[in-house]
């Protein structure tokens, strides 16, 4: 099973400030088809204007996860927390039973540039909770990086729900191969540049749905991708 989805198709909101791209179902964009693909509700494309941000805000029973492509974005929250996250950082803030949180571009010249995801947690009621790592250019460079799961294994960050994320960059002859377990499925999204998965050619912003079994990443240029493996 593969499914496309084209970066044209999703949702779209410029609200002069912020610029944005949904994956699914989003505020002002609903689209009963496109409302989430198993646990993975949100794929928010984000550009945030110089000086501008998220004020405070609240969340609850989410796991939500940050991806700067470009750029800072400030983050500080009711838990006490506070940073900037850059191209490299993921991080991670498990909502539970309540946060409040602020997004900000500090930067007065530059666009701040990264994807927001939510993912439905396993379990709800939760103690709130935040994590950020670093994961350098040549950890992903030609291959994928686990970056997020359920335990933490190999250095990735903590996720309250049976999902895997992993990142990649691929150029020219690099290839990348991922195994998915049987009865699993696989959500794939370019985050920037061209990549082949299973044969399809993907472009910025586009994305595929995949079943279990092989998936195969190659011929990418300047391609940057998230792979979400999820129940």
């Amino acid at each position: 099973m593969l499914t496309l989805r084209k970066s044209q198709d999703r949702g779209h909101a410029n609200h002069g400030w912020l610029d944005s791209y949904h994956s699914f179902s989003f505020a002002g964009y609903q689209d009963p088809a496109h409302m989430g693909y198993g646990p993975l509700r949100v794929i928010n494309e984000d550009r945030v204007a110089p000086g501008e941000g998220f004020g405070m805000h609240g969340h609850r029973d989410m796991e939500i996860i940050s991806y700067v492509l470009d750029g800072g974005l400030g983050h500080k929250d009711s838990m006490g927390n506070g940073s900037t996250i850059v191209p490299g950082d993921v991080q991670r803030m498990s909502a539970g039973t309540g946060v409040r949180h602020s997004e900000f571009n500090h930067d007065q010249a530059s666009v701040t540039h990264f994807l927001q995801i939510w993912i439905e947690p396993k379990f709800t009621g939760i103690k709130p909770s935040y994590e950020q790592k670093h994961f350098s250019v040549a950890e992903k460079r030609g291959r994928l990086r686990l970056i997020v799961s359920p335990d933490g294994r190999d250095g990735s960050v903590s996720l309250n729900q049976d999902a895997y994320v992993y990142a990649g960059l691929f150029d020219g002859h690099e290839r990348g191969e991922l195994q998915i377990a049987a009865g699993r499925k696989t959500y794939v999204h370019v985050a920037r540049g061209q990549l082949i998965v299973n044969g399809q050619v993907l472009d910025a912003g586009d994305a595929l749905k995949t079943g279990d079994g092989a998936l195969m990443l190659e011929q990418g240029r300047a391609a940057e991708v998230l792979v979400f493996d999820l129940p």
